[in-house]
């Protein structure tokens, strides 16, 4: 376990939110400052600055994630500058081996901002259209007129593969609250099961196309965030690149991008899995639903996480006006401060900058990834350990706005 020196705050006050994994009802503000330090959002840090960054976070650091048994590693960077960094637990029970700066987690549905960037890239390059229907890319592919577009955004009204091959059936239906108020209801019953062992994208694709499992909605219906849709766009990175997707991430994003401990888990690494835990320390085995990808499946960790922020931040790997269309909010019926871009969450509150954002979950991985575009600042937050207080430390981003945060993201 490193060692961390938590030293008195400056100029600002922290309320930390302590007690093992708080219902999300009982989820307080992560730290409330006083004021907002007057530093610039793009001048390199002097260590002045440094400081009082690193002073602010540990306090919250240690109430919300030390305190609660965080196993994994935390980055927090302003200016394109590391300003807080630790880590804590184990990889591997069984071995003891520690996390690392080099120990990599399964970052489950923050992997959908990679896939996202890369349609986005093959877009710029003229390779694809967001307009274009998928069946112009996937043959048989069984449902007419959703675009790549509707992939991107969660509007397609695709069926979720997470339910339909675990042999359940989501039916979406709307009642009438006690308020009077129209609110939405989800109905869940089994069907025959159809398939087993571990499918792959194709499998899924096939599965699609043969026993054609309902559809949630017409295609631009509606918002509904749906795993299928990111499956099906790494297929169509991988038809449009005549590459299995695993590789071509591998060789135009992450080797470029200097992300060495980042690759996509497939079929071809069962042998090699590593397990995350239980918040009781039960391993969660391989399972079902393990070999998909494009949704799911990218290994990173903090440092790599942080390398593929700046490089989001300084549009070099796809251009700043292609992530400001990815940026804008596209659940068009949805009401309050949350909405779905192209591969990110967004928190829309006005004044206030927009939170561009991906957290995620599978088995025992929490992953936080919030960016604050305007602010210049980020948080990287990965556990191999259920601990949803994870999501809830997102919140100590008040250090770089100067004003508390009370949003409740999108886990």
């Amino acid at each position: 376990m490193s060692k961390l020196q938590i030293i008195p705050l400056l100029t600002f006050l922290v309320i930390a939110a302590c007690g093992s994994n708080p219902s999300p009802s009982e989820k307080k503000p992560a730290a409330m400052v006083e004021k907002k330090a007057s530093f610039s959002a793009t001048s390199a840090l002097s260590n002045r600055e440094k400081e009082y960054y690193t002073n602010a976070i540990a306090p919250i650091y240690n109430a919300m994630l030390i305190r609660t048994g965080f196993s994994g590693g935390i980055l927090l960077a302003k200016n394109g500058e590391i300003v807080f960094e630790d880590y804590r637990g184990l990889i591997n029970q069984k071995t003891k081996e520690p996390i690392t700066a080099t120990s990599t987690f399964h970052i489950a549905s923050v992997s959908k901002t990679f896939t996202s960037a890369v349609i986005l890239k093959l877009m710029e390059e003229g390779k694809l259209s967001l307009d274009d229907n998928v069946d112009k890319y996937l043959t048989g592919f069984p449902y007419a007129h959703i675009t790549i577009k509707n992939l991107l955004s969660h509007r397609s009204g695709l069926p979720k593969y997470d339910h339909f091959l675990e042999s359940t059936r989501t039916e979406v239906y709307y009642t009438t609250n006690k308020k009077g108020k129209k609110v939405k209801r989800y109905k869940v019953s089994k069907t025959p099961v159809q398939i087993t062992g571990l499918p792959t994208n194709t499998d899924l694709l096939q599965y699609m196309i043969r026993f054609h499992p309902p559809v949630e909605a017409s295609p631009n219906r509606r918002y509904s965030y749906c795993n299928t849709n990111y499956a099906m766009l790494a297929l169509i990175v991988e038809k449009i690149t005549a590459m299995p997707f695993p590789e071509y991430m591998k060789k135009n994003v992450f080797e470029p991008l200097g992300m060495t401990s980042t690759y996509i888990f497939s079929i071809k690494d069962t042998a090699n899995y590593t397990p995350s835990y239980n918040y009781n320390n039960s391993p969660f085995k391989l399972e079902k639903l393990d070999c998909i990808y494009g949704d799911k499946n990218v290994y990173s960790n903090v440092r790599d996480l942080f390398l593929w922020d700046r490089a989001l931040s300084l549009g070099t790997f796809v251009s700043s006006q292609t992530l400001e269309m990815a940026y804008q909010p596209y659940s068009f019926e949805s009401r309050g401060n949350k909405n779905y871009g192209l591969g990110w969450h967004l928190f829309i509150k006005p004044p206030e900058p927009t939170i561009v954002y991906h957290n995620g979950w599978w088995h025992g991985n929490n992953a936080v990834f919030k960016r604050l575009v305007a602010d210049s600042a980020t948080v990287i937050i990965l556990g191999n350990k259920f601990n949803r207080n994870i999501w809830a430390a997102g919140k100590m981003s008040s250090v770089f706005t100067g004003h508390a945060d009370t949003t409740q993201l999108e886990q």
